[in-house]
């Protein structure tokens, strides 16, 4: 699991490009780099890093699930996640 100091910075970037998205998208569609420039750096969505959302883990993430695939295989395995079954032929 990821330490909680981790998770606790990127929901802070989250909620930091969700505070700045308006006027980021403003800024860009007239064109003004300059005021774009002074924004926070950690206001781009880019920044953001996809991670788990049971352990924080920044590897192997499954955007259609949100979760990383350990916690996939074993959710799926005890078959919490509906319509999902494991494969066989």
């Amino acid at each position: 699991m990821a330490k909680l100091a981790i998770i606790a910075r990127d929901n802070k970037k989250k909620a930091l490009v969700k505070r700045y998205a308006a006027k980021r998208k403003a800024l860009k569609e007239a064109g003004e780099w300059e005021a774009l420039d002074k924004l926070p750096r950690s206001s781009s969505a880019v920044r953001l890093r996809s991670r788990c959302r049971l352990t924080g883990r920044p590897r192997g993430y499954l955007s259609k699930f949100g979760i990383c695939r350990n916690q996939f295989r074993q959710l799926a395995s005890d078959g919490k996640i509906p319509g999902v079954t494991k494969a066989s032929w």
